[in-house]
């Protein structure tokens, strides 16, 4: 018997869809095997499995659907591949073997002789206006799907499909939440619009959002000022930042997908660097509204605003712990900018990087318990991780242009950070142990990136 559930799927502009899903069981073990099913793909010498992609199958002749047959197995393969929790057997490898006319009929010898455990195969189909996409992976060796999907929503946007498939085969092969469906959001000044209300000659900086992998780039801000530090709320579905839109810093929050913004800081001069709690109820922000840049926590909403450092040196970058316990930020009451820990409540200090001129810190959520922070390391910046439990720090870049504003992805496997190793400041990806980059943007320069949930 068929089971139905639905999958929401986060699609931006006009594309907005809810992908609806079909799970298949998977086959029945052989009668030798009773009570046995092995869900999960090993590769039997204690290495990562290898998986295959290849292009899943047009069922309808039009082009649409055939290029959306094609783009669903290329960025699926490049989803999988991005965890490293598989080996990705490259597709160019492919062209041997026969193309399999459906789900269900594979030509699992052939397979097996290019190396492959893990298999997917797929199909994709004009349905109505839109598209029903069907998936298995099967476990090339048994033979039998380990995995069976149906899929069928908008025809607009077949990179979600893929999205979606990726991170339910990480969660049913390694009970691992991929990203694939996550966003980053960024500032950049691509639209090379110059500031409005001004006699300076200034670039305009707006807020942008993508994919995990660059992809679907979408402008937030419409307001020809400096719009800078994004974060997300935990909840995916708004957006806090600094705005000079009123001459000075103050911090906006907006609803991307209600098409509103608030301001929580309204009434109050120079506020800067929002950092939402893990539970999205209040925000940490630095102010100089009594003097120096101190640190401030308030609700959402902007009530219940209370100072939580008090100090004659300039506390600023704010970041919570996965508990909202803590707070870490950068202060120089040592004298150059160092990171610092803190109770959220302001009590409790102490200083966790060793080198002076470090700054933005971000705190990686559970199960890892990490700040990643930049420290300056010659003419440009590098990253560096505090580990708690060993209090150990380790550096993940190393002198490749100026690497700065790290921000972990929702797993805490990835960070997003700024770097300028290819001449302009783009948005890159690094895994937490220093492998893996990747270009996320390329037009303009781009800064201080987030991660949504």
């Amino acid at each position: 018997m068929l089971r139905r559930y639905l999958l929401s799927v986060t699609v931006f502009a006009a594309v907005g869809a809810t992908v609806v899903a079909t799970q298949n069981p998977p086959a029945q073990p052989p009668p030798s095997q009773p009570g046995e099913v092995q869900l999960e793909i090993r590769s039997g010498t204690g290495t990562p499995p290898k998986y295959a992609v290849p292009d899943f199958l047009a069922l309808s002749g039009d082009a649409e659907t055939r290029a959306a047959a094609q783009t669903i197995a290329q960025v699926l393969w490049d989803d999988l591949n991005f965890e490293r929790e598989f080996y990705l057997i490259p597709r160019d490898t492919y062209g041997a073997i026969p193309v399999a006319r459906s789900v269900d009929e594979v030509a699992f010898d052939r397979w097996r002789e290019l190396g492959a455990d893990g298999l997917v195969v797929g199909t994709a189909q004009k349905e109505g206006s839109g598209l029903k996409i069907q998936v298995r992976l099967f476990n090339v060796a048994g033979q039998r799907a380990v995995f069976s999907r149906e899929y069928t929503g908008s025809a607009g946007n077949p990179r979600a499909y893929a999205h979606t498939i990726a991170d339910e085969i990480h969660q049913q092969q390694r009970a691992l939440s991929g990203v694939a469906r996550t966003k980053l959001t960024f500032s950049s000044d691509r639209d090379r619009e110059k500031v409005a209300n001004t006699v300076e000659d200034r670039d305009v900086k707006e807020i942008y959002i993508a994919d995990y992998d660059g992809a679907n780039q979408r402008r937030i801000t419409v307001n020809r000022a400096l719009n800078i530090t994004p974060t997300w709320a935990p909840d995916g579905r708004s957006i806090a930042y600094t705005s000079y839109a009123r001459g000075f810093p103050t911090l906006f929050i907006s609803f991307i997908f209600e098409g509103r913004r608030h301001e929580p800081t309204r009434g109050a001069t120079q506020n800067w660097l929002p950092a939402w709690s893990p539970d999205g109820t209040r925000i940490a922000f630095t102010s100089n509204r009594h003097g120096n840049p101190e640190l401030y926590v308030m609700n959402r909403d902007g009530s219940g605003v209370r100072r939580v450092t008090n100090h004659p040196s300039i506390d600023t970058t704010p970041t919570w712990s996965p508990t909202g316990a803590q707070i870490a930020f950068t202060s120089d009451r040592a004298g150059g900018p160092a990171i610092y820990v803190m109770g959220a409540d302001g009590l409790n200090i102490r200083r966790v990087s060793r080198d002076s001129n470090c700054d933005r810190a971000t705190w990686s959520p559970a199960p890892y318990n990490e700040l990643a922070f930049v420290c300056r390391t010659g003419s440009g910046y590098d990253i560096k991780i505090y580990d708690f439990a060993m209090s150990e720090i380790r550096q993940i870049t190393f002198g490749q242009g100026s690497n700065e504003s790290p921000a972990y992805s929702p797993n805490g496997r990835h960070l997003a950070f700024t770097s300028t190793r290819g001449g302009r400041t783009q948005v890159y990806t690094i895994a937490r142990d220093g492998k893996g980059v990747r270009q996320v943007t390329r037009e303009g320069n781009n800064f201080t990136p987030d991660w949504s949930r």
